[in-house]
């Protein structure tokens, strides 16, 4: 099979799309590019959502995490806790025994008078399960992150603000959250490059994939049994990821700028990825 055969049968499988059965026999290096790439259309999937929805949630529980109040600051506190005390994989395993404990047929009830049948089967799948978990994970990481951004903008900021007659909502819009955003973008960014990492976990875990639609370390690992060299499919892997890593870096280089568009050369934050420090 040419590359360009191959591309066409296997660009789109992880999505469900092409060739139905997987290569067995004659496998090139261009089937193994090609469908390892398919399969990280998946690991791009869990981080774009669990990103996208975790920044919001996380906004809310750094604010809540500032709150003087014991009855929001403390649910917040015990959140970021756990999620940050445990590891991971331990977190995914854990919601999958869960999840497979929730009824097969879906849970029925009545709201406002109208009866709802939910589905559950699906949260023991990868797409949906593992995903919940990935954004809970981030959720935690980027509140601490923000509220010790949150913490650290200068008081004469908030003073002028208030100064200027600015409370509430048009405060926090227009002053706290934009100076908060510029403190932690650096190392809000590191978090996105280990959130996108951590895709990778979701095959370790016991969430099944969907037929066969893996991710990318899915693929190179039915590569690696067939061939008995995983010296090719795992380094494709990893060259994915280190592209990818270089295009966050782009992306959030450009949010940085943006931030601190308004600063003086001198004075704006740049970027410092760290790839040495793990979680």
């Amino acid at each position: 099979m040419t590359c360009a055969e191959a591309f066409s049968a296997y660009a789109l499988r992880s999505l469900g799309y092409g060739e139905r059965m997987l290569p067995t026999a004659d496998i090139g290096l261009c089937d193994q590019i090609v469908l390892i790439g398919s399969g990280l259309i998946w690991n791009v999937y869990f981080g774009l959502l669990a990103l996208g929805f975790g920044f919001v949630f996380a906004v809310a529980l750094a604010v809540a995490k500032n709150q003087p109040g014991r009855l929001i600051r403390k649910p917040a506190e015990w959140f970021i806790f756990v999620f940050r005390g445990s590891p991971l994989f331990i977190q995914f395993f854990m919601a999958y025994e869960a999840f497979v404990m929730l009824p097969r047929v879906g849970v029925e009830f009545t709201l406002l008078g109208v009866e709802i049948a939910a589905e559950t089967r699906w949260f023991s799948r990868a797409w949906l399960g593992a995903l919940i978990v990935l954004f809970l994970n981030t959720s935690a990481y980027a509140a601490e992150i923000f509220h010790g951004a949150l913490r650290a903008i200068p008081r004469g900021d908030l003073e002028a603000a208030d100064a200027y007659g600015l409370s509430g909502w048009t405060k926090f819009r227009r002053i706290t959250f934009p100076t908060m955003m510029r403190l932690a973008w650096p190392s809000y960014t590191n978090e996105a490059i280990f959130l996108f990492h951590a895709t990778a976990l979701v095959f370790f875990s016991s969430f099944p994939a969907f037929q066969q639609r893996g991710d990318a370390l899915y693929y190179a690992n039915y590569f690696a049994d067939r061939t008995f060299n995983p010296f090719v499919p795992y380094p494709i892997v990893a060259v994915y990821f280190v592209l990818l890593t270089l295009c966050i870096i782009a992306l959030f280089g450009l949010i940085n700028r943006r931030l601190n568009r308004h600063l003086p050369q001198n004075q704006r934050q740049r970027l410092r990825i760290r790839p040495q420090i793990i979680r």
